[in-house]
């Protein structure tokens, strides 16, 4: 099992949503490191953070699961999506989609600001100054890390 951070723009898909619709397709990925890793990396049960970005509070708001491995994102052939590219053909496709399911929100909000002031986390890429991807690995000593803290009032630079 591998341990994943999504990143979305709760304006655009939150951790309500995924709640509400308890599947959801993660569409929209057109970055190739990010692809690779979908297609190479993840597998159906690995779990994942969902990360607000682009927001008053950005940082971890929920858990998911992958529930589907990779498959074309058919928002590539969609001239009306908003990630319609005309360069993907449907017999060979450049961007793909894995399928997630809500598990359930954190008790609270794991800010970015938070994660940064952790030491201990220092080699997440979120908190790495010019990481942009909107999905990176997390090792299993972070995820455990993390989800210490959500029991925990915010505490700074300490090992729990």
């Amino acid at each position: 099992m591998k341990y994943w951070l999504m990143k979305n723009e709760p304006e655009d898909y939150s951790i309500d949503d995924l709640k509400r619709d308890k599947t959801e397709p993660w569409d929209g990925i057109r970055n190739y490191q990010v692809r690779n890793m979908i297609r190479d990396d993840m597998s159906k049960g690995d779990l994942a953070f969902f990360y607000h970005s682009n927001c008053d509070i950005p940082g971890i708001y929920g858990l998911m699961e992958i529930s589907k491995e990779c498959y074309p994102d058919k928002t590539a052939f969609d001239k009306k999506a908003k990630y319609y590219d005309p360069k993907s053909k449907k017999e060979n496709p450049t961007w793909l989609m894995v399928d997630v399911r809500y598990k359930r929100k954190l008790k609270r909000i794991i800010s970015l600001t938070e994660l940064k002031s952790h030491c201990f986390l220092d080699d997440m890429k979120v908190v790495q100054k010019g990481n942009r991807l909107s999905i990176t690995e997390v090792s299993k000593k972070n995820w455990n890390y993390i989800l210490k803290l959500e029991d925990k009032k915010i505490i700074k630079n300490t090992k729990l």
